[in-house]
């Protein structure tokens, strides 16, 4: 069996998980409609029909089919397997579940068991995980469709190493990963990789440099770190026996992984799960102050649009268009450098923060202050460009103008409605150093529960406008 990265083993537990509440529905059904199938039959009806005297069945196939799906690797190639093997894989798992069950019931001798149920339960089983992988070839062909989707990846390594590489790398990987350039390490500098990361937006870096020389690497691999990008290091020349939080495999060569973001994990897809239904639910409670925020702009700025969008920067640099009520006049982007040169600037650092912006109209100090204005923010959450909890979301001339790459770390996670710096000082931090200082350690520190605290630390920060500008 081939090897697996960490994010196909993290899908494939998903799977396993939800294919075994399936199985268990399989049953449940099966009991619940043994008395019409026995009626449709022509059978008598016995006294006991239900589960509770072989509910053992239940304890030995919801966590055994997952198991012998996987021996069969009915997980593997969810996207590319053609549907009669995927049916076939099926039918052999489901055939051997049967058996395993039905050689448990002869060697401890349980009785009560309802053939007719358990027989139906396989059969359903059969269907809803048949139904099941239809529908996630299906999805996964599509999203694999959305260039918006794919990893931005360089290969930095000369052409043969690369070439090699790319032969021996399976087909369903690739396909994930949109490759933006082979990068030959041993010519160019790192300066140069440095500005390649950043055009390009890159979320990973392989390299392939075995005949490059380690100090070069090195120096390649701290540049990845400090801007919190993946950085992937073919480790050919190390034993299978390395550490494995910081091991991985692809196109079966050993790869150090060096991540100085959280690793995928349940919490961050407890995290996404959070972020969309409770933007949804947000989104309907403060439906009022969106009516609210409708009338006040229309009354305080006649003539001029009631929403505004500006182009961000989001995960690893990726740009996307953020919303908001608008608060200052129809010509505030044009007059940002007059602003700039006449009134300054509050924050050391690219970004920009001034007190009684003369930009801003009387009821949008009213929006900002109680951060009505970032509501529209909540669709922003729902496509999933933005967090509930996370970095806030610079504009790209801002992001551009950073000069020292360590504070690109902050991209390393996606841009949130909230963070750290939002509930300890919001917009009275003045010093951008201490701004990115508190965004990297929102991301080595995370947590789910982190976040519920952020959140809940949000709330009287908003209701009392505390720091808001």
């Amino acid at each position: 069996m081939r090897s697996r990265g960490q994010n196909e083993l993290f899908s494939t537990q998903i799977l396993q998980v939800f294919d075994a509440f399936l199985v268990w529905l399989s049953f449940i059904l099966a009991a619940a409609l043994h008395a019409p199938i026995r009626d449709f039959i022509g059978l008598s009806e016995p006294e006991d029909m239900g589960l509770e005297n072989m509910m053992w069945i239940i304890y030995v196939v919801v966590p055994l089919t997952p198991l012998i799906l996987e021996k069969f690797q009915f997980y593997q190639r969810v996207a590319t397997k053609k549907r009669v093997q995927v049916l076939g894989e099926l039918f052999q798992s489901v055939i051997i579940v049967g058996l395993i069950v039905a050689l448990v019931a002869i060697a401890f001798k349980f009785s009560g068991t309802r053939r007719l149920i358990f027989g139906s339960g396989l059969v359903m089983t059969f269907l809803l995980l048949a139904v099941r992988s239809a529908v996630a070839r299906r999805v996964l062909r599509a999203k694999a469709k959305r260039p918006e989707n794919l990893d931005r990846v360089v290969l930095a390594g000369n052409k043969e190493e690369i070439e090699t590489f790319l032969k021996d790398v399976e087909e369903e990987r690739i396909q994930t990963w949109r490759i933006m350039s082979h990068f030959d390490l041993a010519s160019k500098t790192v300066g140069e990789l440095g500005d390649l990361i950043k055009e390009k937006s890159i979320r990973r870096v392989v390299f392939l440099t075995r005949h490059t020389e380690f100090e070069r690497v090195a120096r390649a691999v701290g540049l990845c770190e400090v801007q919190g990008v993946e950085a992937w290091l073919g480790a050919t020349f190390l034993k299978t026996q390395v550490a494995r939080p910081t091991f991985d495999v692809i196109g079966g060569q050993p790869m150090l992984v060096f991540r100085s973001t959280p690793e995928l994990s349940w919490q961050l897809f407890a995290k996404q799960l959070v972020d969309f239904f409770g933007a949804i639910i947000v989104l309907c409670l403060s439906s009022p102050f969106w009516i609210l925020a409708w009338i006040g702009i229309k009354l305080g700025s006649p003539g001029a649009p009631v929403m505004f969008s500006q182009k961000r920067a989001g995960l690893y640099g990726r740009s996307f268009s953020i919303y908001k009520f608008r608060t200052m006049v129809p010509d505030a982007e044009a007059r940002l450098a007059e602003i700039k040169e006449s009134h300054g600037n509050e924050v050391d650092g690219p970004a920009f923060k001034l007190d009684a912006d003369p930009r801003i109209f009387p009821f949008g100090n009213f929006l900002r202050k109680y951060s009505i204005d970032e509501l529209p923010q909540l669709i922003n959450v729902i496509r999933g460009e933005m967090s509930l909890v996370g970095p806030r979301p610079l504009p790209l001339h801002e992001i551009e103008a950073i000069e020292n790459s360590a504070h690109r770390r902050r991209l390393s996670m996606k841009p949130g409605l909230t963070c750290i710096w939002q509930v300890e000082g919001r917009s009275n931090i003045t010093d951008f150093e201490e701004w990115v200082k508190l965004d990297t350690r929102y991301i080595d520190e995370w947590s789910l529960w982190g976040d519920l605290l952020i959140l809940l630390k949000t709330i009287p920060a908003v209701l009392f406008g505390r720091g808001a500008k």
